[in-house]
């Protein structure tokens, strides 16, 4: 009795002590911001403004004192697919929109300001309507989370506003293996790809340019060395630790007898 108690004790202990040296972790990396201590930081981060690309869905409507004037161009916003999604002003492969009675209005390379003072400018010139209003949003404002998060997914944010930590939080939080500093935003601008890399470790992000997100952009965070050679070798160590431990009930038995 005494023997096997001792076996198993000495068991224990290795299996302990390999597992504790397995779970090692740079505290200070698994973070997020530990390098800000108690302060004010002068951000004035402004929010965006997304430029209008060809395959975007819009949502336009117009409003003026007269109520029965301005139906006609609301149609688009009141129709519904055959999924029974609300419908809007798709941008076509030529960078414009058909918008009732007015045609075609180029509506590619424009923020949602300059089509909406186009189209008042085109609907009073025109003298459809008198002092209308337009207002434009974006329906497939979306942002993508990916790599290292709990819940990698597509993101649809219909108030066009969400932060990277916002982001981030929605995808379920990073995971112990992220690699906390150097998580990649991409984004397309102007026909490039940019790439920016911020260091959540940092305070970095809070007076970034990309502390706010754009429809379209790309959250990708990398996993860290040790579950990149964890993912490597995980065909490898199992056949290995069960040899070791092997070996070690092995040796205990030994030291007992």
């Amino acid at each position: 009795m005494k023997i096997t108690f001792l076996r198993r004790y000495y068991l224990a202990i290795v299996m302990y002590l390999a597992f504790a040296a397995a779970a090692c972790v740079d505290v200070r990396k698994a973070t997020y911001f530990n390098d800000v201590k108690d302060s004010v930081i002068d951000t004035n981060t402004p929010v965006p403004e997304s430029i209008i690309r060809k395959n975007d869905l819009l949502s336009i409507t117009v409003s003026s004192l007269n109520p029965a004037a301005t139906e006609v161009f609301n149609t688009p916003n009141n129709a519904t697919n055959q999924q029974g999604q609300v419908t809007g002003y798709l941008v076509g492969a030529d960078g414009t929109i058909q918008f009732p009675i007015l045609g075609s209005i180029k509506a590619e390379g424009l923020t949602k300001e300059q089509l909406k003072e186009t189209i008042r400018k085109k609907l009073v010139e025109k003298q459809l309507l008198t002092d209308p209003i337009v207002q434009a949003r974006f329906l497939n404002f979306h942002v993508t989370v990916l790599g290292e998060v709990k819940n990698p997914t597509v993101l649809n944010i219909p108030n066009e506003k969400i932060s990277l930590l916002e982001a981030i939080g929605l995808a379920g939080d990073l995971t112990i293996q992220a690699k906390r500093d150097n998580v990649l935003v991409i984004r397309e601008e102007n026909g490039q790809k940019i790439i920016k890399r911020i260091n959540l470790n940092s305070n970095e992000l809070l007076s970034s340019p990309y502390y706010y997100l754009k429809s379209d952009d790309v959250v990708y965070v990398e996993p860290n060395k040790a579950r990149v050679s964890s993912a490597n070798q995980n065909s490898q160590w199992v056949p290995i630790a069960v040899s070791v431990l092997s070996l070690a009930v092995i040796v205990v038995d030994r030291l007992v007898q």
